[in-house]
């Protein structure tokens, strides 16, 4: 008999068969699970209606079909879930993740990426002080606060600065780190344990802000981040099992089976071996393994160092390495404006700038980075968010195919905010995954007031070009990009639909780039399952595949695309096991944390999101 995780309140969801059911069966003989009275989106073409699935007891789908045909599979100990006509199907397969990051972020506060005036966050973060540890805390405590959001500065064009943050009642070091995992800003005290002066250089892959004077205004972009963060003493290694533990359940509770982690290093391995060792692994997991700048210069010592990671954690059930992540560029809204571009950067009155983005690794060392991991079998992840860092990876995939004659490396460039036209025919032509993040994909500040001045119409209209790119005949694939954004798997689902989703004031170039429902669903299972190879596994409804399946609570496959958004997950199985049951204590815990989390969210997006530069008269579409 199946059990689930906290198994207590079950019997809400799960029946057993009972004598009724088909002799022929022949108790255990039988399959582990059945759900019938649904509407199972199998993510495979044709085919009959399929309202029933079986699972067997090895874990993998034993059969699908009609009612009356599967439950013929139940024995007496089978257990029966009425779907009650609700949505069965793949579970979701997030094809860029860093979910421990979301662990480890649970445990600081959170600013939840609102715009704030001076005054206000003043308030806020005296509020902080007190409550990590007020008088006792002074002088040495840290405090690390979470997704401050880098544009929300009020009023309009207020720049972070660190003498903002040293008023504040303190000697404590003090940093905000950016909700777009780009951007940090310290006070003095921090940059003054970080040894960061005016003298200081960039790192590879990072920029320190300066002002006018030559001096660090405080803020820190992309690498350099590191000059400051190494000095953060870290959470003890039981805080963040258990942290990564609760997260990992919510995302269970989600309905996410399968995650690719997109920032791996010893580290992350080792809490995933401890979690794995714990029983608290409820998710596969794809480990992508992350080369700073200088290492991809060294295609042969980046090999060694990842295959000595592969030998030192093969075996830990769950997890899975195999993949390289290499950041191309950085973002590309106002101000950061790091994202690589063909064309220069606009001042926001149509005059074109002498900026271009960071472009942190060259095409030609891409190239033979990428050749010599999918020489070994590995594949490569790029962070490709401007048109150049996209074309740039697309030119060393080209590189390597060639080089090396492979025609099923399946590398992949993740986030694509702006792609150059001439370029879509080449993610098919490549075999090249386009891994998404489609809840991005609606009008708000960050889509218009902070990009549309600086880029123009012209490249605008390019923005996640999800159904050109399908229809150019690239392989989509899902990613959530969580904890840089907010867990919320439906309403994404929704957004790469509508282009609108729960927050957007207005939907993003709908008519040109939502994509139909079949589309998003499958982009989102059996896409990021061919991603990770794993297409042979997972990723639809299928006899012989791994039983990686979620119960809806109601028929995304026919609800009006708004309501996507709110769909709850019932059930939730990876390779037959139950590892969320809506109807145990845990799983109502679980379950409760996520929509407290999506609760939260219309408040932070009101602010991050508003109308406030509606004056500045900047059109969008």
């Amino acid at each position: 008999m199946l059990v689930a995780a906290g198994a207590a309140g079950t019997a809400g969801l799960l029946a057993t068969a009972g004598a009724g059911t088909a002799a022929a069966a022949g108790g255990r003989t039988g399959a582990a699970l059945v759900f019938h009275n649904a509407r199972v989106f199998t993510g495979t073409s044709g085919g009959a209606p399929v309202t029933a699935v079986a699972v067997g007891r090895d874990g993998r789908i034993l059969a699908t079909g009609r009612d009356a045909d599967v439950r013929r599979l139940a024995g007496r100990d089978t257990e029966v879930v009425d779907a009650r006509g609700n949505t069965v199907m793949s579970g979701i397969h997030d094809g860029h993740a860093h979910p421990l990051g979301a662990g480890d972020r649970s445990l600081r506060p959170s600013l939840d990426g609102a715009e704030t005036t001076l005054a206000q966050l003043t308030e806020i973060l005296t509020g902080f002080l007190a409550e990590t540890g007020g008088a006792g805390a002074e002088p040495d405590t840290w405090l690390v606060v979470e997704d401050w959001n880098p544009v929300g500065l009020l009023p309009t064009g207020t720049v972070p600065h660190h003498t903002m943050l040293d008023a504040l009642p303190t000697r404590r070091p003090l940093v905000l780190v950016g909700g777009d995992g780009h951007n940090l800003w310290a006070n003095r005290r921090a940059l003054d344990i970080a040894g960061i002066t005016a003298a200081t250089p960039d790192p590879a892959g990072g920029k320190i802000v300066k002002g006018a004077d030559g001096q660090p205004t405080g803020v820190l972009k992309d690498d350099a981040q590191e000059l400051v963060k190494r000095h953060i003493p870290a959470p003890t290694r039981d805080q963040l099992v258990a942290a990564c533990a609760r997260v990992l359940a919510e995302a269970a509770a989600s309905g996410i089976t399968t995650f690719m982690d997109a920032w791996a290093g010893r580290h992350e391995l080792e809490l995933y071996r401890a979690l794995s060792a714990a029983g608290q692994l409820p998710q596969r997991i794809v480990a992508a393994v992350r080369l700073d700048v200088e290492q991809t210069k060294d295609p042969a010592a980046s090999v060694a160092y990842a295959r000595g990671l592969e030998r030192e954690f093969r075996g830990v059930s769950g997890l899975r390495l195999g993949m390289i992540k290499v950041f191309l560029d950085g973002v590309i809204e106002y101000p950061a404006q790091t994202a690589a571009l063909l064309e220069p950067y606009l001042d926001g009155d149509g005059r074109p700038t002498g900026n271009r983005g960071e472009l942190y690794t060259s095409a030609a060392d891409y190239g033979k980075l990428t050749a010599a991991f999918n020489r070994i079998g590995w594949q490569m992840h790029a962070h490709g968010l401007g048109d150049r860092a996209v074309r740039t990876a697309l030119d060393g995939y080209a590189y390597a195919r060639r080089v090396t004659g492979q025609r099923d490396a399946r590398n992949a460039i993740a986030h694509l905010q702006i792609v150059d036209p001439a370029d879509l025919r080449r993610f098919a032509q490549l075999g090249v995954a386009a891994c998404m993040q489609l809840q991005w994909a609606a009008e708000d500040t960050w889509t218009n007031e902070a990009l549309l001045p600086y880029i123009g119409p012209r490249r605008h209209r390019w923005m996640y070009p999800a159904r050109s790119l399908e229809r150019a005949g690239a392989r989509l694939s899902g990613g959530s990009d969580w904890p840089v954004d907010a867990l919320q798997v439906w309403n994404q689902l929704r957004t790469a639909v509508d282009r609108q989703g729960a927050y957007g004031r207005g939907p993003l170039y709908r008519e040109l780039e939502g994509l139909d429902r079949t589309s998003a669903l499958r982009a989102h299972t059996l896409g990021t399952a061919w991603q990770l190879r794993q297409d042979g596994l997972t990723g639809t409804v299928e006899r012989g595949r791994a039983a990686d399946l979620v119960l809806l609570d109601r028929d995304v496959t026919r609800c009006p695309v708004a309501d996507i958004s709110g769909t709850q997950v019932r059930m939730t199985l990876v390779g037959g096991r139950v590892v969320h049951d809506a109807g145990s204590a845990s799983g109502r815990a679980a379950a409760d944390r996520v929509a407290r989390g999506a609760a939260s969210r219309p408040a932070a997006y009101g602010a991050v999101h508003g109308d406030r530069h509606a004056a500045c008269g900047h059109g969008a579409h």
